[in-house]
């Protein structure tokens, strides 16, 4: 990483690849990383740590599963911000778009642990560098 700014616009226009997230900044421990979205994600829990997001573009919608299994969805619009706990399952999912996130840098976009197979669209990894 350099220490010269990033546009957001520039980075994400750098890569299509749906769920497959861009390390724009590194702040700390942390990761800032931006990705396109579109289609079904997995179902997966973070252990140790809270994941945030910030809707840049379009719709992104977080289906969050509570301890006794009851589902509901968070729906995110360009703007909107949404952190979600850890421990929590999720899936995310969106008709199109892009967000940015913050997550403690190596933490896997698939999480610790996820259910049902991963689908080819999902790039399960820790973020890439940007061209």
């Amino acid at each position: 990483m350099t220490a010269k700014p990033v546009n957001l616009a520039e980075a994400l226009a750098s890569f299509t690849e749906v769920y497959s997230p861009r390390i724009v900044a590194r702040m700390n421990d942390y990761d800032v990383r931006v990705a396109h979205t579109r289609g079904e994600h997995v179902w997966h829990t973070h252990n140790d740590t809270d994941e945030f997001f910030l809707v840049l573009e379009g719709r992104f919608d977080i289906a969050v599963r509570d301890a006794d299994g009851h589902e509901h969805t968070v729906v995110l619009h360009r703007g909107d911000t949404y952190v979600v706990p850890r421990g929590t399952e999720h899936k995310p999912s969106s008709p199109g778009g892009s967000i940015l996130m913050f997550e403690p840098s190596g933490t896997l976009t698939t999480g610790d642990s996820h259910n049902g197979e991963i689908p080819p669209h999902v790039d399960s990894t820790t973020g890439h560098e940007l061209p």
